[in-house]
């Protein structure tokens, strides 16, 4: 064996080596965090993009309670409502701003989808780019009257004005509405501007306006069981694919109209109740963190405590996967583009008259 003596051209030639692995070592990029390690004594904030008090929120607020329960390194989730824009503000927040890294979720309007495909007012985002984690589920919607306005159907509405307060354009409030002004003749008049559904139905009992568009059936009867038992909020018509159970005389959007492209875009209109309430998180979440809130979310949606509180809140339940969401936001976005042409002027500001800031 050949020794090198202390001295010798070979000991620095060694030294540089080491050095060099060293250095090649030290240019490697760091452990990545497992989902464990990354959310111990992590807060996740879940943006909500309506006001406080309305079934989205409750709905935002029981998912949090449970979901977190499911999470790997138990972060805190806590609950910001960024009401504003017809819900763009929070989307546009989502898409740009929050931070990418798994620890900020988000629960919109379903409509969102549908008002980035026909170039809706505010849009700042792409819907199929987000990384959909599930959603919980919706009843039909409707658009109802309060029982001093003097209707009781939608063929009346188009002798009469009724006046609907709403949150912005795009938003469930404003659109089937105005979509029944555009394709149908009815004469609703649509005031924007109100945060959110309490104010208006603040606004519905003063006399303000006389009903809201886009109510969630089980919203509505959940926050105002007395309103629907003694009739005084009346629903004239529903969106969704089909009737509720409980509400079989109420005809569907889509029925009102006989003509089969009419009809088509009615029912693209009515392709939110499917959407549900969606949850997601910004593009580009690293996608361990993304499977890793998908699983929590469908282990949450069959917790037997969160069901009952469900139950207690009137909030509906038929969970959808990440996945499945993503199907139908992508659907939405390639629907025939004359039709969604056509739908344009039903999510713009034709005929929204703009509430006047107190």
């Amino acid at each position: 064996m050949r020794v090198c003596p202390t001295g010798s051209q070979s000991a620095p030639r060694s030294s540089a080596i080491l050095a060099g692995a060293l250095a090649a070592f030290a240019t490697l990029p760091a452990k990545a965090q497992n989902p464990a390690e990354f959310y111990a004594g992590k807060t996740i904030t879940m943006i909500v993009s309506t006001g406080g008090g309305g079934a989205v929120d409750l709905n935002a607020r029981l998912v949090a309670k449970h979901i977190a329960k499911y999470m790997p390194g138990s972060p805190t989730i806590v609950v910001r409502n960024m009401p504003g824009g017809g819900h763009t503000l929070a989307t546009n927040f989502l898409y740009n701003q929050a931070p990418r890294d798994g620890t900020t979720i988000g629960t919109v309007i379903n409509s969102m989808p549908l008002h980035q495909a026909t170039g809706g007012q505010g849009v700042r985002f792409e819907s199929t780019k987000f990384n959909w984690i599930g959603s919980t589920g919706v009843s039909n919607l409707t658009i109802m009257v309060w029982h001093t306005a003097g209707v009781v159907s939608v063929e009346e509405v188009k002798q009469r004005e009724v006046v609907l307060g709403a949150t912005g354009v795009g938003s469930g409030s404003y659109i089937y509405a105005n979509a029944l002004n555009i394709l149908l003749g009815t004469r609703f008049r649509i005031v924007t501007g109100y945060k959110g559904i309490v104010d208006i139905d603040l606004a519905i009992e003063r006399g303000e306006v006389q009903g809201r568009s886009g109510a969630s059936l089980s919203g509505v009867i959940k926050e105002h069981p007395d309103w629907m038992k003694e009739k005084k909020f009346l629903p004239i018509v529903q969106i969704g694919y089909a009737r509720d159970p409980g509400f079989p005389n109420v005809p569907l959007i889509h029925e009102l109209e006989t003509t089969s492209e009419k009809r088509q875009i009615l029912r693209i209109l009515s392709s939110p109740v499917q959407v549900g309430r969606p949850y997601m998180a910004p593009p580009e979440t690293p996608a361990d963190r993304v499977a890793v809130l998908r699983r929590a979310f469908a282990d949450a949606m069959q917790d037997k405590a969160f069901l009952a509180e469900a139950e207690q809140l009137s909030l509906e339940i038929n969970p959808i996967t990440g996945q499945e969401l993503a199907k139908i936001v992508e659907e939405t976005l390639s629907a025939p583009p004359h039709l969604l042409e056509a739908i344009k002027p039903i999510m713009g500001p034709v005929e929204a008259t703009q509430k006047q800031a107190k």
